[in-house]
């Protein structure tokens, strides 16, 4: 593999992760308050679908982005509210508003299905987009990538270097004492729930405007939302990991595509469908190196126990437990 070809390759990683990475981060920052929102595979769909019509008709991307935003942090409200406030399962609300704004989407998205419409194009930034090598791969792109790669510095920053961050991680740890100290739990749990619904409705505009631009059914960001929830987990609710896995994912269909054209026999079906299972996997390492966390893992051979260390995680103690404070 030649230079230039090592270089488009990468750059379509990073650039085929974004809407990855900002649905990843905007999940971790609900779970981190304690709010699992199950809603995310819809919401995506829903951003993406509002994003792109929001665009079409005010020839404004801007305007796109910011209706995709909008819609993303609507559905997190639902879940809030039936979650936060009246108490109802986390799981179970997520999961029918899922299906519900999946459906919406493609309901009203119908008139939109294969019309081209506004899109993101390539900003250079000035001076370092000239380097070799790390130039075109990372500072040859549109502003949603660029932000995804900046959101992952600031949400890292933000839960483990700044008091709001320690509050944030507080609740979801421990929401009855975070209440016997003074801190409104339900309200922190609100707006942290409704912040990460806005960056995966960021998620969603970023597949109709810049990743897979246009609308259409397929849209092709179908189960995206899920993998997301499972990169979380393997990301052990940190947002550097989270992004990590993000890009693992991007890698898989990236190697995919060029896998198929290596192989033309095998159905491409098989290497479409290849990163999922591959992700699941993942996940069962994951879960193997939490039991040797727990259990020990002085039987393994040492390159195996740092990768476990590594990978090793634990869930917010109060995920998915509402919390009352009368």
């Amino acid at each position: 593999m030649n230079n230039l070809h090592f270089t488009i390759l990468t750059a379509s990683i990073v650039a085929g992760a974004a809407p990855i990475v900002l649905a990843a981060l905007g999940e971790t920052i609900s779970e981190k308050a304690g709010v699992i929102n199950l809603s995310l595979d819809g919401s995506i769909l829903l951003g993406a679908m509002v994003a792109f019509a929001t665009a079409y008709h005010t020839h404004s991307i801007f305007l796109g982005f910011l209706a995709g935003a909008a819609a993303g942090s609507l559905v997190a409200c639902l879940v809030g509210f039936f979650s936060i406030y009246l108490g109802l399962s986390q799981v179970a609300v997520g999961f029918v508003l899922t299906l519900t704004t999946r459906d919406l989407a493609y309901f009203f998205g119908n008139p939109y299905s294969r019309i081209y419409g506004p899109q993101t194009g390539p900003w250079p930034i000035p001076v370092i987009h000239d380097i070799p090598i790390l130039g075109p791969i990372f500072f040859q792109h549109s502003i949603p990538v660029y932000l995804s790669m900046l959101m992952i510095f600031l949400c890292w920053w933000y839960l483990y270097r700044t008091p709001m961050g320690l509050c944030l991680r507080a609740v979801g740890e421990n929401p009855g004492a975070a209440y016997a100290r003074g801190t409104n739990t339900r309200n922190i749990q609100m707006w942290y729930t409704i912040m990460g619904g806005l960056m995966i409705g960021l998620a969603g505009a970023t597949f109709s405007l810049c990743t897979k631009p246009g609308w259409g059914r397929p849209q092709g960001a179908e189960g995206t939302g899920w993998i997301a929830l499972a990169i979380v987990i393997f990301g052990g609710w940190h947002p550097v990991k989270a992004a990590l896995g993000a890009y693992l994912f991007a890698f898989l269909q990236v190697m995919g595509i060029q896998l198929q054209g290596l192989f033309p026999t095998i159905p491409a079906q098989v290497f479409q469908v290849a990163p999922f299972p591959l992700m699941i996997f993942t996940l069962v390492l994951t879960h193997v190196a939490q039991k040797g966390r727990v259990y020990g893992t002085t039987k393994f051979p040492n390159i195996l126990r740092h990768i476990m260390n590594i990978l090793s995680s634990s869930a917010p103690a109060a995920l998915g437990k509402p919390f009352r404070p009368d």
